[in-house]
């Protein structure tokens, strides 16, 4: 290790225990030479331990199926002694079959941070030294090109891990300093060694979850902060066309106390507190406003329960043993068991899609109440002088295209299991297609909300001089600084772009809550 490189990293251990969700983000988005990733020596020593109990049962060539046999539907097939290496590299190489586009950076640090942290905990019978490189990967930013499509999310995620494997024992490809180049050459640039694969170590690196868990994971934390951002968005746009406070009255809630409802509600009334706007219109003849206004913290609220859901699952899998067989080194056991199976994380994260869905579908809705000048008293489209200008006529149908999109999206992927292996892999998650899908429709909501928030900013400017809460006067600032009020039609792409790269900053909640405090 080059010291001088990482004399400044955060020191961060591996021991399989104690991982976190956030965790799991800020490494996978970490700056080269953030952190400096290492196992922990108690890790370490059960790695070894475990690994020897391995080299036990080569030597006594007792038939022990993921160490001396074929795999799958092959694992009545007793290898040889003189074979086992051979098996193991054959395995890794006969498994890359991935197809499509590769997983972004981020997503494949993920990936193999979570792969690490289940081989630590000393129940795979896995040689050290190859998950210490799994960590020189991380720590010197070589990722390897893990294509995206070819897991079913039951044995594991195979496909996508042996790509991650293969260049581990240099013979796949990576991207390493912007450039994409053999594996080989970039573990020589690092002055390391590619791994040599011992008896179990082909198995141990790809048959786990940790490709399904790392889309829940970086998916997750990004939609609890879309969540919040999704309220403060809905409430200037409820200022904009001059809805109503009313339904947010913390009694009603309390009549119906989901902890979601709850907390949406809460931040409704801090984000539009001081608003003049609802002053101005206080006795006005709108009773009621449309469910998409008035129902916000009940929708809002429901979709949080899908991540709290979620966030019990994830936190539990990454720090799962999720490889097969187990070995158990005290009790001198090898159990086959299915703690590969990825059902749990697909079916949480089928669930949390439709969460993030019905948050796009509340807000196109809402931009749709912008663009009615029936419903909003503003101008048609928010266009200044509307019919010479269009105005955010096609913003409002490309938010349309996106709900509509995530509608197909939220087809479960958990319900559609498909035999694979001779029919001995006879049931199977798709984990990686829900993972695949919700990490989609994540995206989609957040350039649904980026129209919202465009579109709201210019409803804001038609009510001039009146003002907003602080809050959002404030979010309206920082709008404005990036994108102008539309006096005519121009090309609306940047300005989507702009906004939803500030709400994926975490920047709009950070403006809101030097206002308010931290928001729930």
């Amino acid at each position: 290790m080059n010291k001088e490189l990482f004399k400044n990293s955060k020191i961060f251990e591996i021991d399989g225990d104690t991982l976190t969700i956030d965790d799991v983000y800020k490494i996978a988005h970490a700056k080269p030479f953030e952190y400096f990733l290492k196992l922990k020596k108690s890790s370490l020593k059960k790695m070894h331990e475990s690994n020897d109990y391995v080299q036990e049962i080569v030597e006594s060539e007792v038939l022990t199926y993921g160490i001396n046999t074929g795999f799958g539907a092959l694992s009545n097939k007793f290898i040889s002694k003189n074979d086992l290496k051979e098996l193991q590299y054959n395995l890794i190489r006969s498994h890359c079959t991935g197809v499509g586009e590769p997983f972004s950076p981020e997503i494949t640090r993920a990936i193999m941070l979570l792969r690490a942290n289940c081989l630590a905990q000393g129940f795979s019978g896995v040689t050290p030294d190859a998950v210490e490189l799994i960590l020189d990967f991380l720590n010197y930013h070589i990722h390897p090109i893990v294509p995206q499509k070819g897991s079913v999310g039951a044995s594991g995620d195979l496909a996508p891990l042996s790509h991650i494997a293969l260049a581990l024992i240099g013979e796949g490809e990576v991207i390493f300093h912007g450039k994409r180049i053999h594996s080989l050459f970039a573990i020589e640039q690092i002055e390391k060694t590619p791994a040599i694969l011992g008896p179990k170590d082909g198995l141990a690196l790809i048959n786990g979850t940790a490709v399904m868990a790392a889309l829940g994971c970086l998916s997750l934390v990004e939609a609890k902060r879309l969540a919040i951002s999704a309220d403060i968005i809905a409430a200037l746009t409820l200022d904009g066309v001059r809805g109503t406070i009313k339904a947010f009255d913390p009694k009603i809630a309390k009549l119906k106390p989901h902890l979601g409802q709850l907390a949406v509600t809460k931040n409704m009334n801090m984000i539009l507190e001081g608003s003049e706007i609802l002053n101005s219109h206080f006795d006005c003849k709108k009773v009621q406003d449309p469910y998409s206004l008035r129902c916000i913290p009940q929708v809002h609220g429901s979709c949080r329960q899908t991540f709290t859901h979620a966030e019990e699952v994830l936190s539990i899998e990454i720090n799962a043993v999720t490889d097969n067989p187990l070995i158990f080194v005290k009790e001198k056991q090898v159990i086959s068991g299915g703690n590969f199976h990825g059902e749990a994380l697909a079916m949480c994260m089928d669930y949390m899609a439709i969460g993030l869905a019905e948050l796009a579908n509340m807000s196109e809705r809402r931009v749709e109440k912008m663009m009615n000048p029936t419903f909003s008293d503003l101008p048609a489209f928010l266009a200044k002088d509307s019919g010479l200008n269009s105005g955010f006529m096609i913003a409002h149908v490309t938010s349309a295209a996106l709900v509509s999109e995530n509608k197909i999206l939220c087809h479960p992927a958990s319900v559609d299991s498909i035999p694979t292996s001779t029919d001995k892999e006879d049931h199977v998650s798709m984990g990686v297609t829900s993972g695949r899908k919700l990490y989609e429709i994540m995206k989609n909501l957040r350039s649904c909300l980026a129209i919202e928030l465009l579109c709201a900013a210019q409803a804001l400017d038609f009510l001039r001089p009146l003002k907003t809460s602080p809050a959002l006067e404030k979010v309206h600032a920082l709008i404005r600084r990036h994108v102008a009020f539309a006096e005519k039609d121009r090309t609306y792409h940047r300005d989507i772009q702009v906004l939803s790269e500030i709400i994926s900053s975490n920047e709009l909640v950070q403006t809101v809550e030097e206002v308010t405090g931290n928001l729930a």
